[in-house]
């Protein structure tokens, strides 16, 4: 979408770990998307962690820039609790059922020693912490870090590689896929209400030959099918899989789908006549002295949404998109953000950096856009994650075929991919693209087989 002179990504931003192992990497460079930085070898080498190491500042709710030697001993005190979260793949005892719970715990056996023997140091760090959470959150797309299973959380992984976004879009990837495809291949605004299968569906006027898939679209249009490969997201299949698919689902995929995780990431782009910000920061972080990660956060939404948010990427370069701040939300404060004007969401926007910056007079942002992705009817939120009472079995049922019989004559009638259904790439798009390619090798491999004597 426009914003300022150039545009604004509402759905994937980076390319998580764009090194050779990444095929979105791979592709966008194939294509030739990517900027120089990218392609720089010890770029692609850098071991980032999931988290785009850009220079920043950290405001503080007190409405000054926080030192920096404070925040990153709390960032790496962090680090050091979260790798040690995915110690815990295959233990039999667990220390928490949650990735939350368990780095509460931690951070509590820590408290003594943090901050020296200074109350004011201590609390500092305790919202420094409180503050990395929060991101944990963005990055997981979930409510709450209580809400991620600890044991399977290691199954993630993170490739090596300073994550970097496309010059042109994200969207400039799909679109050179799809330029080698005919005209009126991939339709679009063609809505699915209902995919029949297990059928036996025939064309008007062709009694020859019979179709095992019935895919009805809002619009009353029909397409039969031998096989069909769904892409729908979590959040969709969560609220209309009954609906959806007939006959239903297989109870054991119908319970995948419950227990694993799905939650909202939003952003929020705000744009400015002039920068406040200095132009060698990248991103501007957002800590409230006030907040602790051992104590309950407020559930007064309405007060306090504006809490969630872990701050703002600077949109670079400013040449091309002008003087534009991106922030993210996670959670329920996240989709009731969802519900506010675009008035209501520039407003406290604008008090919130007033509050920060320390500057009373702030020039308001001069334009506000902004993702819902919860209230979207066909994602329903953002990405999956592994919850609590869930594990990468889950996935695994998620991404398996149907009919669950390999031996029936009428094999692959449903499909299933999308970034929920890859085991250790879930959240991405890599993870998204390559298990749309393992799916495609499922029927390339039936094509092949031969056939029974």
């Amino acid at each position: 979408l426009p914003a300022a002179s150039g545009l604004a990504e509402m759905g994937a931003h980076w390319i998580h770990g764009p090194s050779p192992g990444n095929p979105v990497f791979r592709l966008a460079t194939h294509y030739g998307l990517l900027g120089p930085e990218a392609a720089r070898e010890e770029n692609q080498q850098a071991e980032a962690g999931g988290h785009p190491p850009l220079p920043s500042v950290t405001y503080g709710s007190s409405g000054k820039a926080l030192s920096p030697r404070v925040v990153s001993e709390a960032r790496d005190l962090f680090d050091i609790l979260l790798a040690s979260a995915r110690a815990f793949r295959g233990a039999e005892e667990l220390p928490a059922p949650s990735v939350g719970q368990y780095l509460r715990a931690e951070i509590a056996r820590r408290v003594p020693a943090l901050g020296g023997s200074k109350e004011d140091a201590l609390r500092l760090q305790l919202a420094i912490l409180a503050t990395c959470l929060k991101l944990e959150c963005c990055i997981s797309g979930t409510h709450s870090m209580d809400l991620v299973a600890l044991e399977p959380f290691g199954e993630y992984i993170s490739l090596p590689g300073l994550d970097c976004t496309f010059p042109g879009g994200y969207s400039s990837l799909p679109d050179c896929m799809l330029s080698a495809l005919p005209e009126g291949t991939v339709l679009l605004n063609k809505a699915v209400r209902t995919i029949w299968w297990r059928g036996s569906y025939r064309e008007e006027g062709d009694k020859a030959r019979d179709f095992p898939v019935r895919v009805e679209c809002e619009d009353g249009d029909t397409f039969l099918a031998d096989h069909v490969i769904v892409t729908v997201p979590l959040g969709f299949l969560k609220e209309h899989h009954q609906d959806f698919f007939q006959p239903p689902l297989p109870e054991r995929k119908v319970e995948a789908i419950r227990r694993l995780g799905f939650g909202t990431n939003n952003k929020i782009f705000l744009e400015f006549e002039q920068p406040f910000w200095e132009p060698q920061q990248q991103l501007l972080e957002v800590v409230w002295e006030d907040e602790s990660p051992l104590e309950e956060p407020s559930a007064d939404l309405e007060a306090n949404w504006f809490k969630k948010l872990i701050g703002f990427v600077v949109l670079q370069p400013p040449e091309q998109h002008g003087h534009v701040l991106c922030g993210f939300i996670a959670g329920k404060e996240s989709e009731y953000m969802e519900t506010l004007s675009d008035a209501e969401v520039l407003s406290t926007m604008t008090r919130v950096l007033r509050v920060l910056t320390g500057n009373p007079h702030l020039p308001a942002p001069r334009s506000v856009l902004r993702s819902r992705w919860h209230s979207a009817p066909y994602t329903r939120g953002s990405y999956s994650y592994v919850a609590v009472g869930s594990s990468g079995d889950d996935i695994d049922v998620l991404a398996q075929p149907l009919p669950e019989d390999p031996e029936d004559p009428r094999p692959l009638q449903l499909l299933f991919a999308g970034e929920a259904t890859h085991r250790t790439f879930y959240s991405t798009t890599h993870g998204a693209l390559l298990s749309g390619w393992r799916e495609a090798e499922r029927l390339n491999q039936l094509f092949e087989a031969p056939s029974p004597a």
